[in-house]
């Protein structure tokens, strides 16, 4: 095997977010239209490798992936020893402008998955005029509570052992070995708490049920692309947002999980690829 580089290309932002100066890590690969991709809980930006490495999609499209603040390379704000990390849905939409202003982002293509993919949608609701179009992955409205939060932050267990044991199950049956693993390392890395953090936007503050078919698609399109092996955001809980929002565009994706991007990337890649044809 010779040595090469991969395309991807990254870097430390500073940004002032929420009263506090912040150090946050992105990657891009391409040239085109702005595709900026929303990592899922507890996880970072790595999860999009494989975009950022497909020329199918950067001949066309400049991919772009940030690691949330306490997330991968970003690192939490000072004084984060002397509080808990809590995502909220006001913060989390706050950051994804913050970080399209600062990086010049003209009517990005915006694609999150699982929170992610939560988040995309209380932007489609409230921001609409801001993208070109929404990519919702595994993007429910809700999702019913399944397991205990405190099980990911206790000093009895190793915490990033937790995390992946709890999402393992999300990964498809049919994944590549090495794809899965990597999948699950990335959840064995994150840090003390910060998955625990962003299920508080998940499961309880960014539930949005009852505003979901207030989402305009004549404003913004809006498509949906869920795993069927996925009983996270089912593809039951897919269908629902779909059926709320008029104009919606709505595909399970056989033999995928929860983590499409990652776990099982070509497979992927079949469902969004079209995708992004019909956005261009």
């Amino acid at each position: 095997m010779s040595a090469r580089f991969e395309p991807t290309i990254g870097g430390y932002l500073h940004l002032e977010l929420f009263g506090r100066e912040h150090r946050i890590y992105v990657e891009e690969a391409g040239q085109g239209t702005p595709l900026l991709c929303l990592h899922t809980a507890g996880a970072d930006g790595r999860q999009y490798r494989a975009l950022m490495n497909d020329e199918r999609v950067t001949s066309k499209h400049r991919v772009i992936a940030f690691d949330m603040p306490w997330h991968g390379k970003s690192s939490p704000p000072v004084g984060w020893h002397n509080e808990e990390y809590q995502l909220t849905s006001t913060q989390f939409t706050t950051m994804i402008l913050e970080v399209m202003t600062a990086l010049e982002l003209d009517k990005p293509i915006v694609m999150g998955c699982s929170i992610g993919g939560r988040i995309v949608l209380h932007l489609a609701l409230e921001h609409p005029e801001r993208f070109r179009a929404i990519i919702g992955l595994q993007a429910g409205a809700h999702v019913d509570p399944y397991y205990d939060l405190n099980f990911l932050h206790r000093p009895d267990v190793h915490g990033g052992e937790v995390c992946a044991a709890i999402v393992s199950g999300l990964v498809g049956p049919d994944a590549p070995d090495a794809d899965r693993w990597e999948t699950l390392w990335h959840y064995m890395q994150g840090g003390p708490g910060v998955f625990k953090g962003d299920l508080y936007f998940y499961k309880l503050d960014g539930d949005i049920r009852s505003r979901v078919a207030q989402i305009d698609t004549s404003k913004c399109p809006l498509f949906l692309l869920s795993g069927e092996y996925d009983y996270s955001c089912t593809p039951e809980e897919t269908m629902a947002v779909a059926n709320s929002v008029k104009g919606s565009h709505v595909t399970i994706m056989k033999g995928l999980g929860h983590f499409p991007m990652s776990e099982d990337p070509e497979k992927f890649l079949g469902y969004l690829l079209p995708v992004l044809e019909r956005i261009k």
